[in-house]
């Protein structure tokens, strides 16, 4: 199911150019990064969430993480037009701008789960706006999980993406959150390397080894991982 979506507002790309930059970005390698989120959703996600939870995946793109985790109730919001063929049929697709208000009920959401996506906002206002909805969205005690490039560790290859503009750090992100409501659970400066859009694809079987050892991450880690629970 796909609710109407609203205009793009104040967002640096339409919904064209989304589904363009993505399909040249990932086109290729669209099969390979399902087999590495089935790995990353059963060995690390999962644990988060509930058989029972409602979850939104904001900035779903082709819904990698939506379509493999277990829970009761699944949301997938993008403007990107392709986001609605890639889902599963038991995901409700939502097309509008993040910074506008969410078509969902006050605490209606368990989880709030966004990976890759806070980079591609066009400002810290926007940014604040969708905190601020994913807050009024989420349960008393609703966790957002939200993982991306960390500019400390990729301060270079960062700009090599034409649609990144916002640099964020584990440390900004999560004074974010602690401004908007959130108390910080888990703070990960490196977490998972930097892109699966360029380089080499590795065995998944490498994927699962890798998440089982933490002193990887700190020679690896380009990404942050950042967990914060809804305050009463």
């Amino acid at each position: 199911m796909e609710t109407p979506h609203d205009a793009p507002g104040n967002q640096p790309f339409s919904a064209e150019d989304l589904r363009s930059i993505y399909e040249t970005r990932f086109g290729d390698r669209s099969a390979y990064r399902d087999r590495v989120w089935r790995v990353l959703v059963r060995d690390y996600f999962q644990r988060f969430v509930r058989p029972q939870d409602a979850i939104l995946d904001l900035g779903a793109g082709h819904g990698e993480f939506i379509n493999h985790i277990s829970c009761g109730k699944k949301y997938a919001m993008d403007l990107n037009p392709d986001t609605a063929k890639r889902v599963n049929a038991d995901v409700e697709v939502m097309r509008q701008d993040c910074a506008k208000p969410w078509l969902l009920p006050d605490g209606s959401l368990d989880v709030v789960f966004t990976s890759n996506f806070f980079e591609h906002l066009p400002d810290k206002q926007a940014l604040a706006r969708a905190l601020a909805e994913a807050r009024r969205c989420l349960k008393r005690g609703g966790r957002l999980i939200a993982m991306g490039p960390n500019i400390k560790y990729v301060p270079g290859s960062y700009w090599d993406f034409w649609d990144h503009h916002l640099p964020l750090t584990e440390q900004s992100l999560a004074e974010a959150l602690s401004l908007h409501g959130f108390r910080v659970e888990h703070r990960i400066g490196k977490f998972l390397p930097f892109t699966m859009a360029r380089g080499p694809r590795y065995p998944v079987c490498f994927v699962a080894a890798y998440l089982r050892f933490p002193p990887a991450w700190r020679i690896f880690g380009k990404q942050f991982l950042v967990i914060g629970k809804k305050r009463a």
